[in-house]
């Protein structure tokens, strides 16, 4: 760790390090950015209006900040009075949010070469520290001003083959973590430590052991190598105290014979009691997967009006091709439909959302078309939600895989555990797409293709003023109408970018960030519009 330009610290202002209190974690974004979806629902919808249709046209590049080499980020940068705190792996950056000058930053030692190069996905702030994890799995507590260690904590052992992706989660004075095994035949799990002291308060395996609900879903000893990573931060429900998180997929990926059974709770989204860590309820996306569909992307909760009474909901599109409505107080299926248009594996949803397969779409010896592919109709990407247009926002991709399985055998060693695999197919089909779905019905409103995508990109940031900002793979950063899906503005960053965007306002003027590869960009309108939008 390097401490940069002590007499730059000792001029900024002292408010800037205030203490970050859990009443302000509870609160939506407004002029900080707290956690990696700005607030526990995960909506990513800001209260920020100074940017806004009639004035995109003026936003314009305030600073640029290169990191090192490494690996590419996929941090959301969290913001704190003016001072934004980001990650890449191995590393956490505090820069002052108005000129991008680095204030401090701090590099974890990896002991070995060969530990695990990312992703990690950003920080969490509390009180008068920021926490990250690490590629070999430590959960790190720096003190926000100065970047000092208060403590390391190590969570897992990376020469088992896990690695530490997710930006942490704080509430109620606990920092929750996850691990991702890599499809390497072991097992996902939460935990949750006290952010004051780092002590573990508790743990809760995602794969149930023999005399607990749901090992008979894995067939024989199949659950000792079974996956169900935790790639992801969750989201968190402060009346119920239930923190929400979709699951991984199970393992090995693409040849379900060896391991016959629903396979809980791979692919399921599961409800935990924040204070004791115990599964509240869990419901599956995809039941027995056998085509690598982590069920892993956002849970966004919204209390919304669902045949005439007021509920409260989950949604998630999910990688397997459906878009959900789910009650989140106890796990109910209420509505599921397909929100990508190649999807051939199922018929469609049974009454409490178990998908109907469709006879012989799956992986097999020779290959068969599967779609979506592996990769997808959605992934890691944050979707939005507006509570004024009430449409849910996701990055869709459109695209089918050739899938194929194998009969190899697991063996002790941290390699990719994946007993097959699937190729892209018909790649002038493949296409990207914002789309925005009514939230009840999961009906496609609008989409806006992303040209010259073969790859996700990043995803999405909504303002109650009216624009969805997007992160495209090949670079470029835009703005849409969110009514209409019209282009407004784009910035060509000049290299990838596979992050998600936020905003954060700084002495009376709002910023708009997002990180590419190796690059963290903020935009703000010129200083004449600005003072028009007062």
């Amino acid at each position: 760790m390097r401490i940069r330009a002590l007499a730059f610290l000792l001029i900024l202002s002292s408010s800037l390090f205030a203490q970050v209190t859990e009443q302000q974690l509870l609160q939506p974004p407004g002029k900080d950015w707290l956690t990696y979806n700005g607030s526990y629902n995960s909506q990513r919808n800001s209260e920020l209006d100074q940017i806004k249709p009639s004035n995109i046209h003026s936003l314009v590049a305030q600073w640029a900040f290169h990191v090192n080499s490494g690996a590419p980020m996929q941090s959301v940068p969290i913001a704190v009075n003016g001072v934004l705190y980001f990650t890449q792996p191995n590393a956490l950056y505090a820069i002052d949010g108005r000129s991008g000058r680095l204030i401090w930053d701090h590099h974890h030692p990896l002991v070995k070469v060969k530990d695990r190069e990312g992703p990690q996905r950003g920080a969490a702030v509390y009180k008068d520290r920021v926490y990250y994890l690490t590629t070999d799995d430590y959960l790190i507590a720096l003190n926000a001003t100065t970047g000092s260690v208060v403590y390391e904590v190590k969570i897992a052992e990376t020469t088992e083959g896990y690695s530490a992706p997710p930006a942490p989660f704080i509430a109620k004075g606990k920092v929750i973590v996850g691990v991702a095994p890599g499809d390497r035949g072991l097992n996902g799990w939460l935990e949750a430590y006290d952010a004051d002291t780092g002590k573990k308060l508790w743990h809760w395996d995602a794969i149930p052991k023999p005399g607990e609900p749901g090992n008979e879903t894995w067939a024989g000893d199949s659950w000792k190598h079974a996956g169900a990573a935790t790639w992801m931060s969750g989201s968190y429900d402060p009346e119920l105290n239930l923190y929400y998180l979709g699951l991984g997929n199970p393992s090995p990926d693409f040849n379900g014979d060896v391991r016959m059974g629903d396979n809980l709770y791979s692919e399921c989204m599961v409800a935990i009691d924040l204070d004791t860590g115990k599964l509240k309820w869990y419901f599956q996306f995809t039941p027995h997967d056998m085509m690598d569909w982590d069920g892993s992307e956002v849970p966004v909760l919204v209390d919304a009006v669902y045949e005439g009474k007021m509920r409260k909901l989950l949604v998630q599109a999910d990688r397997n091709g459906f878009y959900y409505v789910l009650d989140r107080e106890m796990g109910k299926f209420l509505h599921g439909v397909p929100f990508v248009t190649q999807l051939n594996w199922a018929s469609g949803l049974t009454a409490e959302g178990r998908p109907i397969r469709v006879p012989g779409i799956e992986p097999s010896l020779t290959g068969t078309k599967v779609c979506p592919s592996s990769i997808g109709a959605a992934n890691w990407m944050s979707p939005a939600y507006n509570r004024d247009t009430n449409l849910f926002y996701v990055v869709a991709l459109e695209g089918c895989g050739l899938a194929t399985k194998n009969t190899e055998t697991f063996r002790p060693g941290g390699f990719q555990y994946r007993a097959g695999g699937d190729v892209l197919l018909h790649n002038a089909d493949w296409k990207v797409y914002v789309r925005a779905l009514d939230l009840i019905t999961g009906k496609l409103v609008w989409e806006q293709e992303r040209v010259g995508n073969m790859g996700l990109g990043g995803g999405l940031l909504s303002t109650k003023t009216g624009l969805i900002f997007s992160g495209e793979l090949n670079g470029q950063f835009v703005a849409l109408d969110a009514k209409s899906g019209k282009t407004l503005w784009h910035f060509n960053t000049g290299e990838g970018i596979n992050a998600q965007p936020m905003t954060y306002m700084v002495d009376g003027k709002q910023y708009v960030a997002i990180a590419t590869n190796t690059t963290v960009f903020s935009f703000a309108l010129l200083d004449h519009e600005k003072g028009a939008a007062k």
